[in-house]
Order: C-alpha cells, then sequence, then structure tokens
C-alpha cells in the first residue's frame, strides 16, 4: 500500500438506492450447522461471522459477567471481536476475557487519536490492556470531519502510527471508522485502506440517503466492510425514558421481529460483519436470531422500504 496524498475535493457519489438488493457474489460466504455464517472481509483473506462482538457489552461488568458474555459469542460462532479505549474499562475486561480464545479470533481496536503522537500512545496502551502482542486489525476511530481526515492523512498524522506499527508486525490491517458520508469518501480516496466500518441501516438508507455511496465507493475498493447501527432505530424521542439502554446513544430496536429485519437488511448488503449494540440483553437476542439472519427477498424488500420511509433516520445525507 502506498501512501497518497490527502484529495481535498473527492468527487460526489450520486445517490445509489437502486442497488440493493446487492449482489453477494462480491464476498465468499461459509455456512456452519448451528453457528454464524462467516463471511470474507474484503482483499484481507479473512472470514469474519456474520455478527461481530462490541467491546461496550463488557464495559462496566463484573469480570465474571465478561467471561460469560465472550464464551457465549465463541459457542455462537462469534470471531470478530472490537474494542475501543473510549469505551471505558472494556479495554481491560475483554482482554483478560478473551484471553483464552485469542489466537482462534480476529481482534480490532481503534485509536481517536489524529496525530501521529496521541495515536501512538492509544495503540501501546491498548496492546497491554488487551494481553495481546497485537491487533488484526486497527482503526481510526469515529472519523467525521474534512479537517479530520486531514489531520490523519497529513503530515505528522495518526496513519504515520498505522504504518508503522504494521511494519512492527504490531498490527496487521488498517482501517477506519467514520459517522459521515463525506469523511468516508474522502478517507477511501485518501488513502487504500482495509476495510470500513460505517452505519449500514434500513432507516438511514431509505429516509436518509445515508449509506448507499459509501457502500459502493468501498465495494469498487474490495474493502472489508464493518456495518454499525443495524439494530437502530433513530434518535431518542425526547420524553422517552431509556434508562434501560443506557448503552445506547440512539433508540434500538427491541423486538426480535424488528431485530430479525434490521439485521437481514444490513447482510443482505455485502458486508462481512455487523456489529449489534453494546447492550448485553440485546447482543444475546442478536445471538439466538443467527439460524434466521438470511438475504431477504424482493417482496420483503418493497415491504421493509415502504417502512423505512415513514421513519426518521439517525443520519441524513444531502447533496444540497
Amino acid at each position: 500500500m502506498k501512501r497518497r496524498d490527502f484529495i481535498k475535493s473527492t468527487a460526489i457519489i450520486a445517490p445509489l438506492v437502486s442497488m440493493f438488493p446487492a449482489d453477494l457474489s462480491f464476498i465468499k460466504r461459509e455456512s456452519v450447522s448451528g453457528k454464524l455464517e462467516k463471511r470474507s472481509l474484503g482483499k484481507t483473506g479473512e472470514m469474519l461471522s456474520v455478527l461481530g462482538f462490541g467491546g461496550i457489552v463488557v464495559m462496566n461488568v463484573t469480570p465474571e459477567e465478561a467471561s460469560s458474555s465472550v464464551r457465549l459469542a465463541i459457542d455462537a460462532g462469534v470471531n470478530y471481536f472490537d474494542v475501543s479505549p473510549s469505551y471505558g474499562d472494556a479495554e481491560i475486561k475483554l482482554g483478560a476475557a478473551l484471553e483464552p480464545f485469542r489466537k482462534n479470533v480476529f481482534l480490532s481496536s481503534k485509536t481517536d487519536g489524529r496525530n501521529k503522537e496521541d495515536s501512538r500512545k492509544e495503540l501501546e496502551q491498548s496492546l497491554k490492556n488487551v494481553r495481546t502482542d497485537h491487533f488484526d486489525l486497527y482503526q481510526l476511530h469515529a472519523v467525521t470531519t474534512l479537517n479530520d481526515v486531514k489531520a490523519i492523512l497529513g503530515k505528522g498524522g495518526a496513519i504515520e502510527t498505522c504504518l508503522e506499527a504494521r511494519k512492527e508486525g504490531k498490527i496487521r490491517f488498517i482501517g477506519f471508522s467514520a459517522h459521515s458520508v463525506e469523511a468516508a469518501l474522502a478517507l477511501m480516496n485518501g488513502f487504500d485502506f482495509d476495510t470500513i466500518m460505517f452505519p449500514f441501516n434500513l432507516y438511514t438508507w431509505y429516509a436518509g440517503n445515508f449509506g448507499p455511496q459509501v457502500l459502493a465507493l468501498a465495494q469498487e475498493k474490495k474493502m472489508g466492510i464493518i456495518a454499525l447501527k443495524a439494530m437502530a432505530k433513530g434518535t431518542w424521542p425526547r420524553d422517552a425514558d431509556h434508562s434501560k439502554y443506557g448503552k445506547c446513544w440512539y433508540q434500538p430496536l427491541t423486538n426480535e421481529e424488528d431485530i430479525l429485519t434490521g439485521l437481514r437488511f444490513t447482510l443482505s448488503h455485502p458486508i462481512a460483519t455487523a456489529i449489534p449494540p453494546g447492550e448485553p440483553e440485546l447482543f444475546k437476542m442478536a445471538l439466538n436470531l443467527r439460524d434466521k439472519i438470511k438475504p431477504l427477498n424482493n417482496g420483503e424488500i418493497e415491504v421493509i422500504k415502504a417502512k423505512a420511509l415513514k421513519g426518521i433516520p439517525l443520519f441524513k445525507y444531502s447533496l444540497t
């Protein structure tokens, strides 16, 4: 991979809602009876479970609860585990719980640092916290603005940490997570990343025009695609009591039918893995539905589209 100069002006990709349902021949798929399906992660050669383990699940829980959640995930066939130093004590809890299984899983961490110095400090501390000598994937976390992109890819930016750490064997692949279309497109046009983590959700897709553009470019670049917010409904109503789901800053889908619809929509795209919410209860519900997570058919798509267009999306994108 060669680093390229930051591209100040990135081409606008027209809305591509019509691209769904997508062609899943873009990815390799493996089915295992009673376990989660596995899919190829772009050009990396890795196969990931279609549901991943978000580190927030073990944030602020006891060591025993953390071990129980990790064991539950492993037994269901989860092999993708994702954590971040911004998730409170999750790195420490996950590191201890995951230690017996480390050799058999794909482990990802992130950095909020935008420059080389800050990202290097986070990387070294994360390696210690999670009790590992390397991360399979290291991601630039929650990139939102073009200023973030410029800082990351510029001289002395966090991308330099990633490139050096890869040479040192401390990380294997380089990716990013983004929460805006503009930032995602600019990052993909500015560097040859291995993976992208982005919200791909039925409400944002149809009612927000948020996601089709990003998926199209990621697929064109043959990147590994990781989905966020597959189980999101939208923002919390102003007067809503969301104390039951304190780990969700958004309103999640909470009944089995809606959860399954959300997951099936997202995974009907050429996406390797989707990360359920950090609430242990919702994560367990997603795992329990693993045998029912199948691509949507055309009739189901039309019904879901009509429903989604009436929703209030968590994110929106407009060309104007």
